[in-house]
């Protein structure tokens, strides 16, 4: 594939790795006779890594066929997690080291998690944009009269620390941002 037909979330192969297209920048000069070129930022598959690529608009690129399975969170198997296909029930294992900074948002009952798959292996896992998280300890709201908005660091019961407004307490269920890791709301 010519880097000028790569299209936002494709996956690619670059120098034996595998990534995702995240951004596309063009940049067509102006002097007579000069080459178009594309820069592309990537994500590693698997570890979410950032990469930046700059391309001709004829150089070559491998698509790589990444498939996106639905599935749900089944059961932690010592440090791996066990998710089962929406549609077929295969199950896939997922080590740490596919799942990294998403194991907070790991959560059984929750819907919008895809699987991706290269050669029918796991390589990666998607989580949805905002999960549900029970707040599993936080200080107590601090009276007083200030009109301020305050936060305070809260631990989720995943083990994820976020900052949440001084109103939420213990044992409350707050959406999280999993891009960003911050709260979303109270649930």
């Amino acid at each position: 594939m010519k880097a000028s037909d790569v299209k936002k979330g494709n996956v690619v192969e670059h120098d034996g790795a595998v990534y995702q297209v995240r951004d596309i920048e063009r940049s067509a000069p102006t002097a007579r006779g000069g080459n178009v070129t594309f820069r592309f930022t990537l994500y590693s598959i698997p570890g979410g890594r950032k990469h930046d690529l700059s391309l001709r608009a004829e150089d070559d690129l491998t698509e790589v066929d990444l498939v996106r399975r639905a599935a749900n969170f089944s059961y932690k198997d010592d440090a791996a997690f066990v998710f089962m296909d929406a549609e077929d029930y295969t199950q896939y294992v997922l080590g740490p080291e596919l799942v990294g900074d998403s194991a907070g948002y790991i959560v059984e009952d929750l819907e919008g998690y895809y699987v991706q798959l290269i050669d029918d292996v796991p390589v990666a896992l998607q989580v949805p944009t905002s999960v549900l998280l029970t707040v599993a300890d936080t200080a107590p709201e601090l009276k007083g009269g200030s009109a301020t908005k305050r936060t305070k660091p809260a631990t989720l019961n995943t083990g994820v620390e976020i900052q949440v407004p001084d109103y939420i307490s213990t044992g409350e269920k707050v959406w999280v941002n999993t891009l960003t890791g911050e709260f979303a709301g109270r649930a």
